[in-house]
């Protein structure tokens, strides 16, 4: 409760103080580390789907050739269509990573190319 001392401009300073506090204990913490290992699963997804496209497909042409009897044709094709699905899905999930970064205001700083560092070897 407030003093009668207290004027009302004192009392709402006084609260918007614990406010703010309040705010800055319960904000979710980002560390490098979260950060770090939240980039490494991506990476990972990305690699899951390109090997995980060319087994699916290696896989299906194994059973079109088994079933249809089609010898190399079913698994070449099988492989070609896995690992053109395998690339769509790759592209698809870095450019949605591409949007998030560009939505939360991240953006890449590219690094100018030095030719310097050539002459000297």
């Amino acid at each position: 409760m407030t003093t009668p001392t207290e004027s009302r401009e004192e009392a709402i300073k006084r609260l918007n103080k614990r406010a703010s506090d309040l705010a800055e204990a319960t904000a979710p913490k980002t560390s490098e580390a979260l950060s770090a290992q939240a980039v490494s699963s991506q990476a990972y997804k990305i690699i899951a789907e390109l090997l995980g496209g060319v087994f699916l497909g290696l896989g299906l042409g194994f059973g079109a050739d088994r079933l249809f009897g089609t010898n190399p044709w079913g698994l070449i094709s099988g492989v070609l269509l896995g690992f053109a699905l395998s690339i769509y899905m790759a592209r698809r999930t870095a450019n949605r990573l591409m949007a998030q970064a560009k939505a939360s205001g991240l953006e890449a700083n590219s690094i100018p190319f030095d030719d310097e560092e050539d002459e000297d070897r």
